[in-house]
């Protein structure tokens, strides 16, 4: 894939601007961090930096033993995108970006468990009952861990098992 190119000039600090249009498409907040690379044909590659990407298969191996132990589908996200799934297609949602809402709630930075007439917009789950708990590092909402389950509520159960996922993976970060 080509990208469009546009040109921005260095200041005498070394910076260049990102323009708003990337910025917003990409989801690039104030303070995110980006990582960079070279390749052998001199091109500089920025990608948005996501601590909990790092931890992709231990949140798989997470989200395995959520699902075996409670029966609920269990999912981790990292700010943009659902990164580890278990108990429902991985090609539903693995690697598709998260809705506005869902990172807005993640924001919260509050315990979110469905009610009757309120859901998150989670695509084949919308009716289902759900959990969410925002993973925090340092400070930053770096996540999200959550239960779905089209049959039985959730309790307080699943959210300390969610809690104490994002805790965990929280810790894992560093």
């Amino acid at each position: 894939m080509k990208a469009t190119g546009m040109v921005r000039r260095i200041d005498d600090l070394g910076r260049i601007v990102i323009p708003k249009e990337i910025r917003r498409t990409l989801r690039i907040r104030e303070k995110d961090a980006l990582e960079i690379f070279t390749d052998r044909d001199g091109e500089v590659i920025l990608k948005k930096y996501s601590p909990i990407a790092d931890l992709e298969d231990f949140a798989q191996e997470y989200t395995d033993s959520l699902f075996e132990s409670t029966g609920h589908v269990a999912v981790i996200a990292d700010r943009d995108a659902y990164i580890a799934v278990s108990g429902a297609s991985k090609r539903q949602l693995v690697g598709r970006s998260l809705p506005d809402e869902i990172v807005q709630r993640m924001e919260e930075r509050q315990v979110y468990r469905s009610a009757d007439d309120q859901h998150l917009p989670v695509e084949g789950f919308e009716s289902a009952h759900q959990v969410m708990v925002p993973i925090i590092h340092e400070g930053d909402v770096v996540g999200a861990v959550f239960l779905f389950s089209r049959e039985n509520p959730m309790t307080d159960l699943e959210v300390k098992l969610c809690r104490t996922a994002a805790d965990f993976l929280a810790k894992q970060l560093g």
